[in-house]
C-alpha cells in the first residue's frame, strides 16, 4: 500500500480498511482503526476529532509496514502486543494464546461462585486495595518452579496450607497460564485469594509474570512450570479452586480455522487431540491425585463438548452441582463443578 497523494487521517483509515478487506483480513475496519490509533498515539475519540487533519508523513513507512503485516494474516493483537481482558490490558506475544471474550465469562463465574463459597473473603476492588507483597503468603514464594516433593517443598506446602487455610483464604490454581489473563484477573478482583498459575511453556510464563507485575499482583501470583495439575500434585497442595481454559480444538478442525489462528497462535494452546478432549481427560483424572478434591472446578470447553466434559467431572469426584454455562452466543461454553461447604 502506498500514498499517491496527501491524505487526511480519515482517508488513510478508509484506504487501509479497503486494503485489508481486499487481502482477506478479518475485521478489516476494526483492525485499521486499532492500528491507526496505536500509530498516532491517540484514543478513539481523539482520532475522530483529528479526522480531517493531514496524515503525518513521518508515519507513512511505519503505517505501510503495519498494514502489510495485518494483510499477511498476523493478528492485530500480536502486532500491537496487547489485548484487553476483563477490563485490563494484557501484553501478548506469539508465545501465548490471545485472550478471548468468552473466557471473561469463566472468570466472572469463578469470582461469583467463589465469593458465595467463601463469603468472608468476598472483598473485591470496590472494598479493598490490591494487597502488597508484604501481605502475600511467604510459603508460596518458596516453592520452586520445577521439581518433586522435596523437604523444602513439603515445608512450604505445610506453611501454605496452615497459614492460608487457617485464615480462610482459598487457594486457586489456574491451569494453562498463557498470558496470565485468568490468574491476574482473579488476583485483581479477589485480593484475599491465594492465586497460583502453571504452564508447560516457560515463554508463556515469562509473559504471564510480566502481566502480573504490570497490574500490581506480581508478588501475589505464583507461577509454576509443569504439565496440568502435576506441579500442584508434586507439592501436595490442597487446592480450593481449579480453573482452566485448556486446548480444545479437534485436530481435524485445523484446516477450517482462520489463518490468523492457524498460522500464528501457538499450537500447544489450540489443539486437544482427535476429539479435542485429551486435556480434559488427563486433567479430570489428575483431580484424584490431589490432596483433596477442590470445592470449585471451572473449565472452558469448545462447541459440543460441554456434556462430555460434565460427564468426565462427574466421574472424577462427588459434586453437589455441575453447571453448564452458555456464552453470549448461547453456546455451552463453561462447565462448573461445585462442592458446597458444610456450615
Amino acid at each position: 500500500m502506498s500514498f499517491e497523494h496527501k491524505l487526511t487521517i480519515r482517508e488513510a483509515y478508509v484506504e487501509a480498511s479497503s486494503f485489508l478487506l481486499q487481502h482477506g483480513a478479518s475485521e478489516a475496519a476494526s483492525s485499521a482503526e486499532l492500528l491507526l490509533q496505536d500509530l498516532l498515539g491517540l484514543t478513539r475519540s481523539e482520532m475522530l476529532l483529528s479526522w480531517q487533519e493531514p496524515f503525518p508523513q513521518e508515519h507513512e513507512a511505519r503505517w505501510r509496514e503495519l498494514l502489510a503485516r495485518r494483510a499477511a494474516g498476523e493478528p492485530v493483537q500480536y502486532i500491537l502486543g496487547e489485548q484487553e481482558f476483563y477490563g485490563l490490558p494484557f501484553m501478548v506475544t506469539p508465545a501465548v494464546l490471545i485472550p478471548r471474550p468468552e473466557t471473561e465469562l469463566l472468570v466472572e463465574q469463578i469470582v461469583l461462585i467463589g465469593k458465595q463459597l467463601w463469603p468472608e473473603m468476598a472483598v473485591g476492588l470496590e472494598g479493598s486495595r490490591v494487597k502488597s507483597g508484604a501481605d502475600r503468603d511467604p510459603a508460596l514464594d518458596e516453592q520452586p518452579a520445577q521439581g518433586g516433593a522435596t523437604g523444602e517443598v513439603l515445608e512450604a506446602k505445610h506453611r501454605a496450607d496452615t497459614e492460608g487455610a487457617a485464615a480462610g483464604r482459598p487457594l486457586i490454581a489456574d491451569i494453562g497460564a498463557g498470558s496470565g489473563a485468568i490468574a491476574v484477573s482473579l488476583a485483581v478482583q479477589c485480593p484475599q485469594w491465594r492465586v497460583m498459575s502453571s504452564d508447560i511453556s516457560s515463554a508463556a510464563l515469562t509473559v504471564a509474570q510480566a502481566n502480573a507485575e504490570r497490574h500490581g499482583v506480581g508478588e501475589r501470583v505464583t507461577f509454576l512450570e509443569g504439565d496440568l495439575l502435576m506441579p500442584y500434585i508434586e507439592r501436595a497442595l490442597q487446592l480450593d479452586v481449579v480453573v482452566s481454559n485448556p486446548p480444545y480444538i479437534p485436530e481435524a478442525d485445523e484446516v477450517g480455522l482462520q489463518p490468523e489462528v492457524r498460522l500464528h497462535e501457538p499450537r500447544s494452546a489450540l489443539y486437544g487431540g482427535a476429539d479435542g478432549l485429551d486435556l480434559y481427560r488427563r486433567l479430570t483424572a489428575q483431580l484424584a491425585e490431589l490432596e483433596r478434591l477442590p470445592a470449585l472446578v471451572g473449565l472452558e470447553v469448545g462447541m459440543g463438548q460441554a456434556d462430555e466434559v460434565a460427564k468426565l467431572l462427574s466421574q472424577a469426584g462427588e459434586w453437589d452441582e455441575i453447571r453448564i454455562i452458555p456464552d453470549l452466543a448461547g453456546i455451552a461454553r463453561h462447565v462448573i463443578a461445585i462442592r458446597y461447604p458444610v456450615r
